[in-house]
């Protein structure tokens, strides 16, 4: 089976390599300082005893996931902690296709490509089901589409590319879907520190055994070169799921857990709210040039993502590439997120340059 390579690599290889200088809004990397006190337990950890260097638990260290077990208000038998959100949706999809209950996955249009090419590897075949025009989710579509095939329904909220916020109803209406076509809800939450809505509440809020609630700290702290995630499973799925992440990786970084546990002790809510404000000012300034640019766009409610639309340009690669060259500025193609938003480009406000790259496409255009 060959696996085609993410566009995120194409355009950021492509916007390395420019003759000019160019604001790099591709992909979703912080600019901004993770909690000092990451910082402060990475440093601490580099004088531990030599014991405390060999591998971890598989699972992820304890008292780490004591802490996020009492956060979260769930069992700490439940919680796998894994490299970044990625394998945490990776190992969440794998155990709804390992069920035999079917080999369909439902996905939504625009999609984060991750999704349908971890799809494609787990030999799925997926069914996309088209959200509305804010990015929000009609249920009722969902249901459409499911069947006793359905093995999985991923979905992302806050979401990427979007912006758009699943309100509690939505996540209910999935989590029942998925309970009549025994079927795993996984509900991707890697955004839920940036909810600017208020509307945001987890699935983990939901009691069934038909959701897994995956999440990590790389947006939330900053620290995306960390891989420190974690899924939440339901019982009687977390110890399938233990092995394959014990097969699959062995185990996961003993130093970031440590430094990710000492900045949840002592991290206090005032981080979260400057970053979450800072955004704010970016999304106003971003969205005020896209205003003197004529451009169509989406005001996030939620993640750091805005998608424009500009007249006769639509998002292929071809365009972003030219915007690169002729603008200075780096986005992602519309076309790589599904076919909803083939004619938008995403960028990434993840750089202090957000204004200045608004007001070069306002230039440009």
């Amino acid at each position: 089976m060959e696996y085609d390579e993410p566009l995120f690599f194409k355009v950021m290889q492509y916007a390395a390599n420019a003759d000019r200088d160019v604001v790099d809004m591709v992909s979703g990397n912080p600019d901004w300082e993770p909690p000092q006190a990451l910082r402060d337990g990475l440093h601490e950890y580099a004088d531990a005893d030599i014991e405390d260097f060999q591998y971890p638990p598989s699972e992820g260290l304890r008292e780490l996931r004591e802490e996020i077990a009492e956060r979260r208000n769930v069992s700490v038998d439940q919680v796998v902690v894994t490299n970044g959100a990625g394998e945490a949706n990776y190992l969440a999809m794998a155990r709804a296709m390992e069920r035999d209950a079917g080999d369909e996955i439902i996905l939504t249009d625009p999609v984060y490509p991750y999704y349908p090419g971890k799809t494609t590897m787990l030999d799925g075949e997926a069914r996309f089901v088209p959200t509305e025009r804010d990015g929000s989710l009609d249920p009722a579509k969902v249901r459409d589409v499911a069947s006793d095939d359905t093995a999985c329904i991923v979905v992302n909220t806050p979401n990427n590319p979007t912006g758009a916020v699943y309100g509690r109803e939505t996540m209910e209406e999935l989590v029942a879907i998925a309970e009549e076509h025994d079927a795993l809800l996984v509900a991707d939450e890697v955004y839920d520190h940036f909810d600017f809505s208020g509307r945001f509440e987890s699935a983990l809020t939901i009691d069934s055994e038909h959701r897994v609630v995956v999440t990590s700290y790389s947006k939330s702290m900053a620290i995306t070169g960390y891989r420190v995630g974690y899924a939440v499973f339901p019982d009687s799925h977390v110890k399938a799921a233990k092995t394959r992440h014990m097969l699959v990786n062995v185990t996961g970084s003993r130093p970031a857990q440590q430094a990710v546990l000492h900045a949840l002790r002592n991290t206090d809510a005032d981080y979260y709210e400057e970053t979450r404000a800072m955004l704010r000012e970016r999304i106003d300034a971003f969205t005020d040039a896209l205003d003197a640019a004529g451009a169509e766009y989406s005001r996030p409610d939620g993640a750091f993502y805005v998608l424009a639309r500009f007249d006769d340009f639509p998002g292929t690669l071809d365009n972003v590439y030219t915007l690169i060259d002729e603008a200075g500025v780096a986005g992602m193609p519309g076309e790589a997120f599904g076919t909803a938003r083939d004619e938008w480009i995403r960028f990434a406000l993840v750089t202090p340059r957000a204004e200045e790259a608004a007001a070069r496409l306002a230039d440009y255009f």
